[in-house]
């Protein structure tokens, strides 16, 4: 264990909705050989180097770089841009079926390694969560252990959005998911802030709950015309990516620079060192989300409705809206090659 590295967090997701996207050209190499193989996926301007060590992986290879793709672009299209020049995915086969644990390295070039069961199928890899998690890691810098919760924090919270933007996921769906789980990260008796309470509820929900006060409190000093997306994307042109060191009050300052309001550090501020009190069921009534039962009815009449809107698709510039298409159809290419 070495540099910047992330975990995942632990969730019970079920996700039954599937999206066929539409394919682009690729040529790979026909079938899994017995050894390692290596291909490359191209996002833009940026390489992802694939892996797969050697031992049983039944999917076909094509099912496993289609679903390395989806997950880049998810990432790609949060940010406008895969976060990094290049990196390198291994995948490691394990036995049963389904995305295991993943691990993101950020120093000696960004690199991610993640468990794959031998029977996963094309199912298994169209609901997965987990590599896009890996993979908005490397959107955001290093910072001291002790605000490891951002970091987690963020990949939680970007995951499911940028995954509903690439029409990878239900947006009902989602939000569903959001309002389950989201109460896990709030303070519990004897908390004393984010940068002090280490619990798993409090670096990853914690984190992903800090995200979203910020993205509510953006886009409504903005009149939803900028929110959390844009403040993260900031960080990352100013060259906040996985490789670089940063402090965090530098990485807030870049964010609210480029949102033109102080909303990252004056909510730093308050939850730093002590616990913050959130009423999530009024913020849910306000954004319009009525849970019922397995999913989730939305209220157009709320008064945050046009806030969920935009925190679900977009800011108005770039919003893509849940019947637009891709923007980014016809960005992945692939090029593949075997080695013994």
């Amino acid at each position: 264990m070495y540099g910047n590295q992330h975990s995942l967090p632990f969730r019970n997701r079920s996700r039954s909705f599937i999206l066929l996207c539409l394919l682009v050209p690729f040529f790979v190499a026909c079938a899994f050989p017995a050894d390692t193989v290596t291909s490359t996926v191209i996002i833009g301007n940026s390489r992802i180097d694939v892996t797969t060590e050697e031992g049983a992986l039944h999917a076909p290879k094509e099912d496993v770089i289609k679903w390395v793709q989806w997950s880049a672009e998810a990432v790609a299209g949060y940010y406008g841009r895969f976060p990094v020049p290049h990196t390198s995915l291994r995948i490691i086969p394990t036995s049963g079926a389904g995305v295991r644990g993943g691990r993101t390295w950020g120093d000696r070039g960004s690199h991610i390694s993640i468990h794959v069961g031998a029977d996963t199928t094309w199912s298994d890899f169209a609901d997965d969560w987990m590599l896009t998690h890996e993979m908005i890691h490397l959107a955001f810098p290093d910072v001291d252990d002790q605000h490891h919760w951002i970091e987690e924090g963020i990949s939680v919270y970007v995951e499911p959005f940028a995954r509903v933007r690439a029409r990878h996921m239900d947006a009902n769906l989602m939000w569903f998911e959001v309002v389950r789980d989201m109460p896990k990260g709030l303070p519990g008796p004897g908390d004393q802030g984010l940068d002090h309470t280490h619990t798993w509820g409090r670096t990853y929900w914690g984190g992903a709950l800090f995200c979203l006060l910020a993205d509510i409190e953006i886009h409504q000093k903005t009149d939803n015309k900028k929110g959390l997306q844009d403040a993260l994307r900031g960080i990352l042109d100013a060259g906040g990516n996985i490789s670089q060191d940063w402090d965090l009050q530098k990485a807030l300052e870049v964010g609210d620079q480029t949102t033109g309001v102080a909303v990252l550090k004056p909510l730093y501020e308050k939850t730093k060192d002590q616990p913050y009190p959130v009423d999530l069921p009024a913020i849910w009534t306000q954004l319009g989300i009525e849970r019922e039962g397995n999913t989730v009815r939305f209220v157009d009449s709320a008064p945050l409705a046009k806030t969920r809107e935009a925190i679900t698709w977009g800011a108005p510039a770039t919003q893509a809206g849940p019947k637009a298409s891709s923007a980014l159809e016809n960005l992945t290419i692939f090029a593949g090659r075997t080695t013994r």
